[in-house]
């Protein structure tokens, strides 16, 4: 299997790419002809950066805002609750939840 059957941008304007198969820690994964290294084990379903993506910059995913980045974000790296945040409801982590029991 081809690395690119890996990723999938969903529109043009989008920012991060949707990962269609797993992907391992040190995998160097291509679209188009940039390549995107990866530096941690990312399951099925999660983003990652399709560019650098700065602090408070929307993240955008089929071409609509899905948050902003809560700090600086490297091209191929994953993107999730550690790194955005929702501007819509609140984004809870299990860091917070266990200082709430």
């Amino acid at each position: 299997m081809e690395n690119s059957e890996k990723l999938l941008l969903l529109s043009q304007k989008d920012n991060v790419f949707v990962v269609c198969r797993g992907v391992e820690k040190g995998e160097v994964l291509h679209y188009g002809n940039v390549a995107y290294p990866v530096d941690k084990n990312i399951t099925l379903g999660h983003k990652i950066a399709a560019r650098d993506i700065e602090k408070g910059e929307n993240i955008i995913k089929f071409n609509m805002s899905i948050g902003s980045a809560v700090s600086k974000i490297k091209k191929g790296e994953h993107v999730h609750i550690h790194n955005m945040k929702s501007d819509f409801i609140p984004t809870y982590t299990i860091e917070k939840q266990n200082n709430t029991l």
